[in-house]
């Protein structure tokens, strides 16, 4: 499989490594250097495009995939107030796309814990719930995409929780998320269950880039041939 690469930093260097060991030529590399580089004749050299810039460039890169009818695996967060947008476009252009705010297993799986567990938790009001997300100092978003849908699972299933603040809590209705940015942390998220009594507590916590990486690269193979709106769900079979 030939793969273009949108956004080359420290994530694309991780999906190159374990693209080429797994047989797939990168046939595109993009960064902020050679943005020129990324013309529709160079994107249709690649069978499958991964995405993980930024949500300042991912709206146009995604646009750009699907005008040139490459399938694209998108990472990048923060963009997903046109999200309805991107969709009609991929619908438009008989486009493919993948989108997840995290690719690794772990936390996909995670995923699924945590909506089991809000699902447990909704009929027992002596519990209130709080998040914390850490990652590393270069993140430019917060909090992280994956505490942003960690977030809504729980909003979806515990009715008390009606949006989400990136700060103490001041009400009920508020579901509390604090960002720490800390050297050189890949990303752990804590989901915390507090009464009077004592606490429920989940955590996901990231080693390093493998496991992102590697679910990136395990999408694109899903993605390979494919038109239509993906997510890891469907990705894993869950």
């Amino acid at each position: 499989m030939k793969i273009a690469l949108i956004g080359y930093g420290k994530m694309g260097h991780a999906i190159e490594e374990i693209a080429v060991k797994k047989g797939h030529e990168i046939v595109l590399k993009i960064t902020i250097d050679n943005v020129e580089d990324m013309t529709l004749e160079n994107l249709q050299k690649a069978d499958v495009a991964i995405e993980f810039t930024g949500p300042e460039s991912a709206v146009e890169n995604l646009r750009k995939c699907f005008e040139a009818g490459v399938p694209v695996v998108c990472g990048s967060t923060g963009w997903l107030s046109k999200w309805e947008d991107i969709k009609n476009v991929c619908t438009e252009k008989d486009g493919g796309l993948v989108y997840a705010s995290n690719f690794s297993i772990g936390v996909n799986l995670f995923f699924e814990l945590n909506t089991y567990l809000s699902k447990l938790m909704k009929d027992y009001d002596e519990y209130d719930v709080k998040m914390v997300e850490i990652h590393h100092t270069q993140k430019k978003d917060a909090p992280s995409g994956t505490a942003i849908t960690l977030a809504e699972q729980i909003m979806h299933n515990i009715a008390d929780k009606k949006h989400w603040v990136n700060q103490t809590a001041s009400n009920k209705e508020e579901l509390e998320i604090i960002s720490e940015r800390i050297d050189p942390a890949p990303g752990t998220h804590k989901i915390k269950y507090t009464s009077a009594i004592d606490d429920i507590e989940i955590i996901h916590t990231a080693h390093n880039r493998v496991g992102f990486a590697g679910g990136a690269v395990r999408a694109a193979e899903f993605l390979h041939g494919k038109k239509g709106i993906f997510n890891m769900k469907d990705v894993l079979g869950l």
